[in-house]
């Protein structure tokens, strides 16, 4: 199975500080990858560097087999990003939204227009597309945010803790539909640091102060016990 994401040995400092050290995994073609970690673990670091926000110290990364180093431009046209903090412009309308980000891309017309509609349909927010984005819930815009991030019909799908600052209902839902986009044969990287938006099939990256400490399905990571008590002992986040 073809990988979508490798990265390889790849290291960041801030000063003195290592914030990401050795770190090695990959993911394949329509797999969900969970990056699994406490706050501070590295997780943001690791998509700053993804997207090209910073420049790694060390070590390598590829996005669809392209090395970001040598070809930055060409693989981030197969990326697509959903970051932590909220980017949507809420004076413009859902539609809008997404019209301008196709742009950027390069869409325009009858394509851009085909495949705004394609990716709110997506989502089950084409009945939104004429709101303002500020009308909208917190669990919608983040559909909104996840469908504009699909308008160019990127190989890897990256999402920064999408689910912060949502209500169970929404967490549930949108966690819900970005593992049907991986069931449709979409490439995740997931990170979250919380466990019960895992599911026991899932590919699991557990990051620690920099460092990757399991690399497997959350069910092989598991064991005989819990996906929670495993990451708990190997984190040292459940001692006193």
């Amino acid at each position: 199975m073809t990988n979508r994401l490798s990265i390889s040995d790849l290291g960041y400092r801030y000063g003195d500080r290592v914030a990401l050290d050795g770190v090695s995994f990959s993911v394949a073609e329509g797999r969900f990858c969970a990056l699994l970690g406490p706050n501070g673990a590295g997780k943001s670091t690791l998509f700053a560097l993804l997207t090209r926000l910073f420049v790694p110290h060390s070590g390598r990364i590829e996005i669809a087999g392209i090395d970001l180093a040598r070809a930055p431009r060409a693989a981030l046209a197969r990326l697509g990003v959903v970051f932590q903090q909220p980017t949507l412009d809420l004076d413009l309308t859902v539609r809008r939204n997404l019209l301008y980000f196709a742009a950027l891309h390069g869409l325009s017309g009858r394509a851009s227009a085909l495949r705004v509609d394609a990716a709110l349909d997506l989502l089950g927010v084409r009945d939104r597309a004429g709101d303002r984005a500020r009308d909208l819930s917190g669990g919608q815009r983040r559909r909104v945010e996840i469908a504009r991030a699909l308008v160019h019909e990127p190989r890897l799908l990256l999402l920064d803790e999408p689910t912060v600052g949502l209500d169970a209902a929404s967490r549930r839902s949108i966690t819900d539909h970005v593992h049907d986009l991986a069931a449709g044969g979409l490439t995740v990287l997931w990170a979250t640091h919380l466990v019960d938006e895992i599911r026991p099939g899932d590919d699991v990256v557990i990051l620690h102060r920099g460092r990757v400490l399991a690399a497997a399905q959350a069910a092989a990571i598991a064991g005989a016990g819990t996906l929670l008590a495993r990451f708990l002992e190997l984190t040292g986040e459940g001692t006193a």
